[in-house]
């Protein structure tokens, strides 16, 4: 049965954070207290130095003699496919590790601040488990699809302030989509910040959109300073 958010509190805080909300300008630094994530595309598909994660896993000299013979790409899922099982494993946790870096890094960095996050998906739940299983990092809540209205609907933000007991401008949203990340933590009164990889919103089209984000990055990376520089970071 999909979870409902109710009304009044939906009522409460977008009366009290409008999306209209923007930085202070008096030098002061606002209070941070969790930070909230989109799965597909911002913690699933991080910027990875692929030749690094190649080297890793194969080894310098066997890394450049397949390239050589692969000029177009190494196909290293191909390669681990013919290792024996306990080689292939170290593999995989090795491709692993390089694919959950950036995520990794900002993931301590906000533990060591005792800072909370949790994650809001338009994917099923199912997807969920398995993001939580294969990456070994938990965010909690992790809303996903099976939570109505989902983004860009605020619903879901505003229920995970409820949950934490936090007010919606004491939170950041960060996601790689204007009309669903930025939209659902604009229209909650939350800080949000887009993961723009490939610089595809800085095209003119864009310029004019209802919802823009307070912070833009190319690199899950690049957060850590965005949330040093402008944020107090407290539980």
């Amino acid at each position: 049965m999909p979870l409902l958010i109710s009304s009044s509190a939906k009522a409460f805080f977008l009366s009290a954070f409008p999306h209209s909300k923007r930085m202070s300008n008096s030098g002061v630094k606002t209070r941070l207290r969790g930070v909230v994530f989109d799965m597909d595309g911002t913690l699933t598909v991080p910027v990875i130095d692929f030749p690094a994660m190649y080297r890793a896993v194969l080894g310098d000299e066997e890394y450049r003699r397949i390239k050589a013979e692969n000029p177009s790409g190494v196909d290293i899922l191909g390669e681990i496919e013919a290792w024996p099982p306990h080689e292939q494993r170290k593999a995989y946790d090795t491709i692993a590790e390089y694919e959950r870096q950036g995520a990794t890094e900002l993931c301590a960095v906000l533990d060591s601040k005792k800072i909370r996050r949790g994650l809001i998906t338009r994917n099923m739940k199912s997807a969920v488990d398995l993001f939580h299983e294969r990456f070994g990092i938990t965010f909690s809540p992790a809303l996903s699809r099976e939570f109505r209205p989902y983004k860009p609907d605020p619903a879901p933000l505003l229920h995970i302030c409820s949950l934490w007991e936090v007010q919606p401008n004491e939170v950041i949203m960060i996601g790689d989509s204007l009309k669903d990340d930025v939209a659902c933590g604009r229209q909650a009164g939350a800080f949000t910040c887009l993961l723009d990889q490939k610089g595809i919103y800085d095209s003119p089209e864009y310029a004019d959109v209802e919802f823009k984000p307070h912070f833009k990055v190319t690199s899950l990376a690049e957060v850590n300073s965005v949330l040093e520089v402008n944020f107090n970071l407290l539980p």
